[in-house]
C-alpha cells in the first residue's frame, strides 16, 4: 500500500467529501472489499503513520470507541505491538456489541497479546496517544465514557496526538465542536476521504497536520475543494502595461485612507498595469509619498460608464459611511466589482443597494464579496456565531442570494459561488490577525482580476487568497512571532510573484 500522504498548502488542490458522501463511498468500498479488509488497511496506515511521526516513541495509548473508527485503533494496536512497542488500549464501549469488524480487530488484538482495559486512561504517558474514539458517523454531542475521554485527552498535555479519520467531538463538515470539547490532534490521518470539516473554522486547530490515505479506493465525486498552490504565470515579452489592465480602489474615509492606499499598493504588487486610488475623504492626499506608482483621483466612482465597465474596482476599504454614496453607480457600471468592509455593510442596511447587486447578475456584471464572519452575518441577518456554525452554508447563502462569488474569511477561508463547488483555502495563519490585512487581499484580488479579466470571480477569490496565506506561511517558516503588517504582507507576497 501506498504511504499516506501529507496535505498541505501547497501540494493541492484536493478533493474534499462531505459526511454523507464519504458514507456512501465507505458503503461501496465494503461492499466490494472482502470481510474485514478495510478496516485492516486503515488500521495498518495508522500504524505506519505513528511510527513515521514518533519513531522514537516507545509507548502508546490508544483511545478506542465502540465502532468502526475504535476498530481502526485495534487494528494499529496490534501492528504496533508487533512492532515491539509497549500498546496499552482503553476500549470505551461494550465489547460484545462492537460491528462485526470492529469485533474481529478486538479478538486479533487479544490473540496477539495487546493489554486492553476499559476505562479511561491516565493521560500522562510520555509516548503516543491515539484517538480512535469517534468516526465519520459521530453528529451529536459525546455523552458518558466518550466525553470523559474527549476531555481528558482534550486537557492533556500530549505532546503527540494522532487522530483517525477526524478528531474525536470534531463535526465534520463544518469543523466546529459538537459539544463542548474536541480532541486537539498533533495529527490527523484522514481515512478513504478528506473531510472538510479539519480545513476550516476550529477544524485546523483541532486536527493539527492532516495526512491522507484513501486505502485503494476512488471516493467518486466530491463535495468541495481543498485549494492547492497557485502558481504564477509568464509574462510574454511583447506586453506593457495597458496589456495588464486598470484597476480602481474606492475607500478611505476620514481617519481611514490607509485602507484604501494599503489595497492600492497590493493591486499594484499584485501586478495590475494601472492602479488609481479615490479617496472617500475630499480632503485626503492623491499623493502615497511612498508608491509614487500609484495615482490618487478624485471620484473615481462619477468617471462614467464606460470607464468603470473597463476597470477592476475594489469598492469599501476604510469606506465609513461615506461608501454609501459611492455604491450606486458602481453597482450599475463596474463590469468586475470587489466589495469589502464597509462597502458589505452598507449594501446588508440597504434593500435598494441589495437589489442593485442582484441586477449585476442579470446584466452580465461579474462581483467578488470578502466579507469576514460578521459582515457575512449582517448580509444574512444573523450573528457571526451562526456564520461560524457553518461556514460552508454561510457561503453558499450569500452566494446564491445575490448572485456572486463569495470570499468568506477566517481559518480555512471559503469561496463560494452559483452552479460551483466551494472552495477551501488550505493557505494562512493567526499572523494575518491584525490591522489591514483584509485590505490587501480585496487589493490582490483586484490586482489579479484586472490581469485576468475573463476569469470567474470565485478563481480570483481563491488564488488571492491562497497567496496572502501563503506569504503568513512563509513568514512563520523564515521564523517570525507575532503579527504580519499588513505592508509587509504585500511586499512577502510580491516576492513570491503572480
Amino acid at each position: 500500500m501506498p504511504a499516506p500522504r501529507p496535505v498541505t498548502s501547497r501540494n493541492g488542490p484536493w478533493p474534499l467529501h462531505d459526511a454523507a458522501a464519504s458514507r456512501a463511498a465507505e458503503q461501496a468500498a465494503l461492499a466490494a472489499a472482502a470481510p474485514h479488509e478495510l478496516m485492516a488497511r486503515a488500521g495498518f496506515a495508522v500504524a505506519r503513520l505513528a511510527l513515521a511521526l514518533a519513531p522514537t516513541r516507545r509507548r502508546v495509548q490508544i483511545w478506542a470507541g465502540p465502532g468502526n473508527n475504535g476498530g481502526d485503533g485495534l487494528v494499529a494496536a496490534r501492528h504496533l505491538h508487533g512492532a515491539g512497542l509497549e500498546v496499552r488500549v482503553a476500549l470505551l464501549g461494550d465489547a460484545a456489541r462492537l460491528p462485526a469488524d470492529a469485533a474481529q480487530a478486538l479478538r486479533e488484538a487479544q490473540q496477539a497479546g495487546v493489554a486492553i482495559a476499559s476505562a479511561v486512561p491516565e493521560t500522562e504517558l510520555d509516548g503516543i496517544h491515539i484517538d480512535a474514539l469517534l468516526g465519520l458517523g459521530a453528529s451529536r454531542a459525546p455523552t458518558g465514557a466518550i466525553a470523559a475521554a474527549i476531555t481528558a485527552l482534550q486537557d492533556a498535555r500530549c505532546s503527540m496526538v494522532l487522530a483517525v479519520d477526524i478528531p474525536s467531538g470534531l463535526d465534520p463538515d463544518r469543523g466546529t465542536r459538537l459539544g463542548a470539547a474536541a480532541v486537539r490532534a498533533t495529527a490527523t490521518l484522514a481515512l478513504l476521504t478528506l473531510k472538510p470539516g479539519c480545513h476550516t473554522g476550529d477544524g485546523r486547530d483541532q486536527a493539527g497536520a492532516v495526512w491522507f490515505d484513501d486505502l485503494g479506493v476512488d471516493a467518486g465525486a466530491p463535495t468541495a475543494w481543498l485549494a492547492g498552490a497557485v502558481t504564477p504565470a509568464p509574462r510574454a515579452h511583447a506586453t506593457h502595461k495597458g496589456s495588464y489592465g486598470d484597476v480602481a480602489i474606492v475607500g478611505g474615509a476620514a481617519g481611514m485612507t490607509g485602507a484604501a492606499w494599503l489595497a492600492a499598493r497590493a493591486a499594484a504588487a499584485a501586478g495590475a498595469g494601472r492602479v488609481y486610488c479615490s479617496p472617500l475623504d475630499p480632503a485626503a492626499s492623491l499623493l502615497d509619498a511612498t508608491h509614487a506608482e500609484l495615482m490618487g483621483r478624485r471620484e473615481f466612482w462619477l468617471a462614467g460608464q464606460d470607464r468603470l465597465a473597463a476597470t477592476t474596482v475594489a469598492c469599501g476599504c476604510g469606506g465609513g459611511d461615506a461608501i454609501r454614496a459611492a455604491l450606486p453607480p458602481l453597482l450599475a457600471h463596474a463590469r468586475r466589482l470587489v466589495l469589502d468592509a464597509d462597502a458589505i455593510n452598507a449594501i446588508a442596511a440597504d434593500a435598494s443597494l441589495q437589489a442593485l447587486l442582484r441586477r449585476r447578475a442579470d446584466e452580465g456584471l461579474a462581483t467578488l464579496l470578502t466579507p469576514h464572519p460578521l459582515e457575512a452575518a449582517r448580509l444574512l441577518g444573523a450573528s457571526a456565531a451562526e456564520v461560524q456554525q457553518d461556514r460552508l452554508a454561510a457561503a453558499a447563502r450569500i452566494a446564491a442570494a445575490f448572485g456572486v462569488a463569495v470570499l468568506l474569511k477566517g481559518s480555512g477561508s471559503i469561496v463560494a459561488a452559483p452552479g460551483r463547488l466551494p472552495v477551501i483555502n488550505s493557505s494562512g495563519n493567526a499572523a494575518l490577525a491584525t490591522a489591514g490585512t483584509g485590505d490587501v487581499l480585496a487589493g490582490w484580488a483586484a490586482g489579479l482580476w484586472a490581469q485576468e479579466p475573463q476569469a470567474h470571480p470565485a478563481a480570483i477569490g481563491a488564488a488571492a487568497a491562497w497567496v496572502h496565506g501563503d506569504a503568513a506561511d512563509r513568514w512563520v517558516e523564515a521564523g517570525h512571532a507575532g503579527a504580519l503588517r499588513a505592508s509587509v504582507l504585500i511586499e512577502t507576497m510580491a516576492r513570491r510573484g503572480l
